[in-house]
């Protein structure tokens, strides 16, 4: 005897999902049609993004230019550089100069003026140059910060120009778009729905007095309304814990063993999933059975310890045996 829990049966394509715009905006057009199998990655429609795009090749176009002067070789750092050399050039004639002439005025050799001039050339020499060290290392700082902020403004604008093509999440097959070019898009109204195109699941509604008896890895035998005559199996993997308030129902989730060659998305069918099964079991009609577990015999009412039931029969533990007449209730 084999008990059964009956659950409403619904085909699905597995990670099948409606994908939605992030921006508002106009349909251009559909890159994909409905049946079309498409990659992770690919895009599936396109929304009007002139300005987008525009925002982002001034974007480019900032983000270049900041990095020329940075990393350029005719850019501001290289001039900088330039001028830190002949500071440097500079410094070290005047270094010499007045080193020189402080020993010949340490010799009393030479003019006093003429040691000073020297002195004060080399000062400055030293302040020119420790300056243009200065300006070049702001200056890099003030270009990298540039060259940093263009870098993110053009990554912003590319992925605000991303997010008006629509791009597929999976590998997979469309089964549906939504919108017609010329048509308005919006954020809350799907533009596609995109599922495996290989692999299906059996979604099952289960009445809230049934879903404790349910566990991962039983069997389901299924019907469906497209396969009148053959019956599939399925295994449960997935029980879903919140209750549908409308419904009253769980969402319980299987798997074909073996699979019909064809499926389409919303096929339609009852299961059945098995709970427990017993070889050489005792059963009646559950027609026969009284309230209070009684059954009618030749000698009267029996309380009966019952078992496992079917959609007709009942398992009897104990109360009766085989050879035991009993009575079907009159109506």
């Amino acid at each position: 005897m084999t008990e059964s829990v009956y659950a409403s049966v619904t085909v699905q394509p597995d990670s099948l999902y409606q994908a939605y715009a992030s921006v508002s905006g106009i349909l251009h057009r559909n890159l994909v049609e409905e049946g079309d199998l498409v990659p992770k990655g690919f895009p599936l429609v396109q929304i009007v993004n002139t300005a987008p795009e525009l925002n982002a090749e001034n974007a480019r176009l900032n983000f270049q230019l900041a990095e020329e002067n940075y990393q350029g070789s005719s850019g501001v750092l290289k001039a900088l550089e330039d001028e830190i050399k002949s500071a440097k050039l500079s410094l070290e004639n005047d270094s010499v100069n007045y080193f020189r002439q402080k020993r010949l005025w340490e010799q009393q050799i030479g003019s006093k003026a003429q040691y000073e001039n020297r002195k004060l050339a080399y000062e400055l020499s030293q302040n020119n140059f420790r300056l243009t060290i200065n300006r070049y290392q702001r200056t890099k700082n003030e270009l990298t910060t540039q060259w940093q902020q263009a870098r993110n403004n053009y990554i912003t604008a590319q992925s605000n120009t991303q997010d008006f093509t629509i791009e597929s999440n999976i590998n997979g097959k469309v089964y549906a778009l939504f919108k017609e070019p010329g048509e308005i898009v919006n954020t809350m109204e799907p533009i596609a729905t995109v599922g495996s195109s290989d692999t299906f699941i059996i979604e099952m509604l289960v009445d809230e007095v049934d879903i404790v008896k349910l566990s991962r890895g039983q069997k389901v035998l299924v019907i469906l309304d497209s396969y009148k005559n053959e019956v599939f199996e399925a295994n449960v993997y997935k029980i879903y814990p919140k209750k549908d308030q409308r419904s009253q129902t769980f969402k319980v989730e299987a798997s074909f063993i073996d699979p019909p060659a064809v499926l389409y998305p919303g096929l339609a069918g009852e299961g059945n999933i098995i709970i427990a099964q017993k070889n050489e079991v005792l059963t009646i009609p559950k027609s026969y059975l009284n309230k209070g577990n009684q059954v009618q015999t030749e000698d009267g009412p029996v309380t009966l310890k019952i078992g496992l039931q079917s959609l007709e029969l009942i398992e009897i533990l104990e109360g009766i045996d085989e050879n035991t007449a009993i009575l079907k209730p009159v109506e």
